[in-house]
């Protein structure tokens, strides 16, 4: 994804002469050098300064310019938080937050760069909008989409190669939930990389004839409460998996929209269950972390069981 990422920005520099990118050093490992090497006059490196990196872009984007700020997720929600808060998002300057080595993705850098509490953080701030690609395809669809959309947004992606999903008539919509897969007896939603993972356990729970919808919910904010009720008023159960902890990112925000609608439907959250990862290999910590695919099956079979138990869903 981190190629995927630098060409298309600098194919969006291209196209945007108002578009300007900013690092905070991290320009070889998300690839934004490539932006810089086209376009030096309009590339900032502002060294490991990340709350100098966000009052910089947000000077720039007081001035008419559209800000690509690029850093680590876990440094973007944590060290840069306050200027995102105060400067940023209160003032609602439209600049981009490019998060990179997102989830455990920064895997041999352990708990102190692994980014499993960003979605929380960021999904709280008024007009804060939230994206994650789940794979290159989607990547290069959704950019120019931030350039045009008006305000914050937080971008969010991983370090590692992902398993490419869509092909190249996938046209996503910020704000829209898209249908990958359809399904009647439970709703496996998908954010960023785990998309795949849910898709293969939706092929693995075909084979004991359980029909998975799955859904690409590249957009956590603002979130396609349509789309989600949709599914859910059909199905026997929602799981929702994320590359990060279960508590404050997208199972929550889902929850919270089936229970202001009064969908009795049972969700169940995967993701990171409250704790702190290691170092390892990406995958297998997926895997360790309780983010596999039999975990998401096993979620599925869970929903469907507590729906069982509680009478079905609301039809």
């Amino acid at each position: 994804m981190r190629p995927t990422y630098g060409q298309a920005l600098l194919d969006l520099g291209e196209t945007r002469p108002d578009v300007v990118a900013l690092s905070a050093d991290v320009q070889t490992s998300d690839f934004s050098f490539m932006f810089g090497d086209a376009y030096p006059d309009r590339y900032f490196n502002v060294g490991i300064a990340e709350q100098c990196l966000i009052d910089v872009a947000v000077g720039l984007a007081y001035e008419g310019l559209i800000p690509f700020v690029n850093t680590f997720a876990v440094f973007m929600a944590s060290r840069a938080l306050e200027p995102v808060l105060t400067h940023l998002s209160y003032g609602g300057a439209n600049v981009k937050l490019m998060a990179g080595y997102a989830g455990l993705s920064p895997q041999m850098e352990g708990p102190t760069h692994h980014a499993i509490a960003d979605l929380a953080a960021m999904r709280a701030l008024p007009g804060m909008t939230i994206v994650s690609p789940a794979d290159d395809v989607a990547m290069r669809e959704l950019l120019p989409q931030v350039a045009d959309w008006p305000g914050p947004v937080y971008f969010r992606f991983c370090r590692n190669e992902v398993p490419r999903i869509f092909t190249a008539d996938y046209q996503p919509r910020i704000g829209k939930a898209h249908i990958v897969r359809r399904g009647e007896d439970v709703v496996l939603i998908g954010i960023g990389t785990m998309l795949s993972r849910c898709l293969e356990a939706a092929d693995e729970l075909a084979k004991d004839g359980i029909q998975a919808a799955v859904l690409d919910l590249h957009t956590i904010k603002p979130l396609d409460t349509d789309s989600i009720l949709r599914a859910a008023r059909v199905a026997r159960g929602v799981v929702v998996a994320e590359e990060h902890n279960i508590l404050g990112g997208a199972g929550s925000a889902v929850a919270e929209v089936l229970a202001e609608h009064g969908v009795g439907v049972p969700l169940v959250r995967v993701g990171v269950s409250d704790r702190f990862a290691e170092s390892g290999g990406y995958y297998p910590m997926l895997d360790k972390f309780g983010m596999g695919v039999s975990d998401v099956i096993q979620a599925a079979h869970d929903a469907m069981a507590r729906a069982q138990r509680v009478g079905g869903p609301e039809r």
